[in-house]
């Protein structure tokens, strides 16, 4: 019964393609991402609002999503939004495990954990809190600086974070110019942080 529900079940997609991760960890690495449709999070600097409403994406047979992301030779699937935690990703986790893949999800964390994962990278947002039990489970905290108070808010959620997930701070894209400056030297004084850029946007690739 299982095997049906997962060679039937869809989600809504908003895209997916093939690159390379552009942040974070596992920066640098060939990886095929899903990009699922729905988020109640709302954030104002979002850079993909067309992704909130999910009914304005097909819905895609999980046996599709996985049999494209296969074509390609990386074996790293990346589930993102949107906000995906609002869909039941047991399905899909379970369909790209058994092609081969390493699961990968970035989250708001607002919503409660479904699937299985191999990487949890949770990058909470102020305009909606993430659950506790996806705080303690993340394995990458990745908090976006947009002012300067944000770094103060990403120590509130380092000290919700296991002890061994990995601390990154982020500029905001379009305040790049003035936050990093500030990054680096946060990270000098503080250096259990790290620094994470979009890669992805410098080198001109999804």
């Amino acid at each position: 019964m299982q095997s049906t529900i997962i060679q039937t079940a869809a989600l809504p997609v908003m895209e997916s393609f093939y690159t390379l991760q552009g942040e974070g960890f596992h920066q640098g690495k060939a990886a095929y991402f899903i990009r699922l449709g729905g988020c109640d999070v709302g954030c104002v600097w979002c850079d993909v609002k067309e992704s909130w409403d999910a009914d304005k994406h097909p819905q895609i047979a999980i046996s599709d999503l996985v049999r494209e992301a296969a074509a390609n030779p990386g074996r790293i699937a990346v589930i993102t939004g949107g906000e995906p935690l609002m869909h039941n990703l047991d399905g899909l986790t379970k369909a790209l495990h058994k092609a081969g893949f390493r699961n990968h999800i970035e989250t708001s964390g607002s919503s409660p954990l479904s699937g299985s994962w191999d990487w949890i990278t949770l990058s909470p947002k102020k305009f909606k809190a993430p659950l506790a039990e996806v705080c303690a489970q993340a394995h990458e905290l990745k908090i976006i600086i947009y002012n300067k108070s944000d770094f103060a808010w990403a120590e509130k959620y380092a000290a919700m974070a296991g002890k061994h997930c990995r601390l990154y701070l982020q500029p905001e894209w379009s305040r790049a110019a003035e936050m990093t400056p500030l990054i680096v030297d946060y990270v000098k004084d503080n250096p259990q942080w790290q620094i994470s850029l979009q890669i992805h946007k410098y080198i001109n690739v999804p």
